[in-house]
């Protein structure tokens, strides 16, 4: 009976963001329909409010508390943030607005100086010792997923582009670290998840009597748990960088032969 109330109580859904996501989808509908010159392509629409769905379930949702359960899930959520998001949001903003927007994006990080700046805090993110200090204070936490969701935007801006595959190459090479220490970690028989850990003692909860509420399978929280997150993160940036370059290029075709060009 505990336990049932216990998850009912974090299965919550962010009701102040939906708002906010809710206002930046009419901002952009606004805009789109007296603020934009030629012809959109009909999936740019699309896919910039997939992305604001995807953001609200990733952020907003029960998932974000589940995640905290084991490493699988937690990495899910991180591809889905960094990987999957910004690409989509990017995708939905017309040409001729990022033309407008050039030399705003000169005061802003390079998109080399974010990858390189996305790569590095992403493999600290993921050491046992800062992950660990990132859990249990979560104003520190909060801005550092902020700063890294912002390098991911800028990072991603040559892909969408739909230019430099040896810069998208980089992007794969430069997160491999990361996937890797997930990997060695488990292969070493480090299975600590300071996420659960601080999120069992919020509620009072040991792990042994959270793993008795049989939340999930057995696989997870063990070796095999970690060795999936690294995979997970590899295949999911593989998947993104592949779908990223073909919609890239299919929308910017499309947008430039409905502006005559």
């Amino acid at each position: 009976m505990f336990d049932d109330v216990w998850l009912q109580g974090q299965l919550l859904w962010n009701t102040p963001l939906l708002a906010g996501l809710i206002v930046a989808a009419a901002l952009y509908g606004f805009l789109l329909m007296n603020f934009t010159n030629g012809i959109i392509h009909l999936k740019q629409p699309f896919l910039f409010f997939l992305g604001l769905v995807l953001l609200y379930v990733t952020i907003g949702s029960p998932l974000s508390t589940v995640s905290h359960l084991s490493f699988s899930l937690h990495m899910i959520q991180m591809s889905m943030l960094f990987f999957i998001i910004p690409p989509l949001l990017l995708l939905g903003i017309p040409d001729s607005w990022r033309t407008k927007s050039a030399r705003l994006n000169k005061l802003f990080l390079s998109p080399s100086a974010a990858l390189y700046t996305f790569a590095i805090l992403f493999l600290f993110y993921h050491l046992p010792v800062i992950l660990t200090y990132l859990s249990q204070h979560s104003t520190v936490h909060n801005g550092y997923l902020l700063v890294l969701l912002y390098t991911s935007f800028h990072m991603w801006r040559p892909i969408v582009n739909g230019q430099n595959k040896r810069y998208a190459m980089l992007s794969g090479l430069l997160l491999l670290p990361a996937c890797i220490l997930f990997i060695l970690n488990a292969s070493l028989g480090e299975v600590n998840n300071p996420l659960l850990a601080q999120m069992t003692a919020t509620f009072c909860f040991t792990p042994t009597e959270l793993s008795s509420i049989n939340l999930l399978p057995a696989p997870f929280n063990t070796r095999l748990d970690q060795m999936m997150a690294g995979f997970l993160m590899l295949g999911l940036h593989k998947f993104a960088l592949i779908v990223t370059m073909r919609l890239g290029k299919k929308v910017h075709v499309q947008e430039k032969r409905g502006n005559g060009l």
